[in-house]
């Protein structure tokens, strides 16, 4: 009669330990069988340190709800337990519009080309406060998600851009006080302004730039909080928001062209006051925002890899 051992152990096979030669029990031939018959799972996902820097456009499109999710998180953690709440998107480009316009337009003189010079001045801080706090929420985006990053796994582009798109909650809200004033300066409503949105989108993808840039250097380096508010107030005089281009003097120009948000606030400017539009600088803008949202984008890919072990 066979043994207990003989019938565990097929054909009286014995295993024996990698590491101290003892005897070890093993699987039955049933069991073999069983298992082998089954198919191997594949990983839906493999996580590597390649140094790859593609944009994996793919995988931030699998993660769209979480882009969403992120943002109506920022949107809400915005106004939490304030009194006036989405006010604030009205009343902060409303009271500098008020000061604006004595200091610049009434006391200083600075032309507005002709134009009420509060529907001006509006105009401009519009897109100025978006890019300004949209540049300050993504720049600090990563660094406030610390426990999310390195914890879970996802495209860590969507963070800073998810900030971005939490702003335009604000323009939006500040546009319709833009609608309210404009018939009582005079200006009435124009074909023009359907390009509103794009430009708008426009603005939203240089914000994007520099906020994704800014994000990544922010991990590395802290020190980006800290200079970056000093350059936004030095960027403020360097982009047409309180004056227009035809201000500066004709060998300066080529300068503030260089600006992609000059050319977005002038035909931001043109499509409110119906008048013609400067495709050239408007072409020139967008070509250089798109540059320098790509550029932003690889270079957040080269530093991405290192950010679960510096953060």
């Amino acid at each position: 009669m066979n043994s207990v051992e003989d019938v565990l152990v097929p054909n009286g096979d014995q295993g024996r330990h990698p590491v101290d030669g003892l005897a070890a029990p093993q699987r039955s031939a049933v069991y073999r069988d069983a298992t082998a018959s089954e198919p191997m799972r594949t990983p839906l996902l493999t996580i590597d340190g390649s140094s790859g820097a593609g944009l994996e456009l793919h995988d931030l499109w699998a993660h769209r709800d979480l882009f969403y999710f992120l943002a109506w998180r920022d949107v809400k953690v915005r106004y939490k337990q304030t009194a006036l709440g989405a006010a604030w998107a009205i009343l902060q480009p409303l009271i500098t519009m008020v000061v604006f316009t004595l200091l610049f337009g009434r006391l200083a003189r600075v032309p507005s080309e002709g134009e009420p010079y509060a529907i001006f001045s509006y105009a401009g801080l519009l897109l100025w406060n978006f890019v300004t706090s949209a540049i300050t929420n993504s720049s600090n985006s990563l660094v406030s998600s610390t426990n999310l990053i390195t914890k879970v796994y996802f495209p860590r582009l969507l963070v800073p851009t998810a900030a971005v798109a939490a702003v335009l909650v604000d323009i939006a809200i500040a546009s319709i006080m833009l609608f309210v004033i404009m018939p009582i300066y005079g200006v009435g409503f124009h074909a023009g302004l359907l390009l509103f949105v794009p430009l708008v989108a426009l603005t939203a993808m240089v914000a994007a730039a520099v906020g994704i840039w800014m994000s990544a250097l922010n991990v590395k380096y802290r020190d980006i909080r800290y200079a970056l508010p000093f350059a936004i107030q030095i960027l403020m005089f360097l982009t047409p928001v309180i004056y227009p281009v035809s201000f500066v003097p004709d060998r300066w120009r080529w300068m503030l062209a260089l600006n992609p948000l000059s050319g977005i606030i002038e035909g931001f400017r043109d499509a409110i006051f119906g008048r013609p539009f400067n495709w050239s600088g408007l072409l020139l803008s967008t070509a250089i925002t798109v540059a320098l949202l790509v550029g932003a984008a690889y270079v957040f890919r080269r530093m991405e890899q290192e950010f679960a072990d510096v953060i």
